[in-house]
């Protein structure tokens, strides 16, 4: 998996790592149980402080995506959870394009058309 952030970018840190995180599950390179980099050793690799890696683990194991075992490192816990909140807005947004005469097909071609 790539981790990849922007120091230049207005978004915090710790939020562009759990971003990387996210994608990861979404695009399937994390799967169920796999276990996360330590924080000392991500924090290392990305140029950022640990204690930013930790938030933003900790924010995903608020979310319910992480989980945390001593001795075990900081581990996946939910993959569908991840892309619930996108797949719930994308179902929100088809009734949407629906309840204005537009079908699937319609919505798909209109989303491909946006920057």
């Amino acid at each position: 998996m790539q981790w990849t952030i922007d120091h230049a970018s207005p978004e915090r840190l710790q939020d562009q790592i759990a971003g990387c995180v996210r994608r990861g599950i979404a695009g399937g390179d994390l799967e169920l149980h796999d276990q996360l980099p330590p924080a000392a050793e991500l924090s290392d690799a990305l140029s950022v402080n640990r204690n930013t890696v930790l938030a933003a683990y900790r924010h995903l194991r608020d979310e319910g995506l992480l989980e945390f075992r001593r001795g075990r490192g900081v581990r996946i816990a939910a993959v569908e959870q991840a892309t619930r909140p996108v797949v719930d807005a994308a179902a929100d947004l088809l009734a949407l394009a629906r309840d204005h005469g537009l079908d699937r097909p319609d919505l798909i071609r209109i989303l491909k058309e946006l920057p």
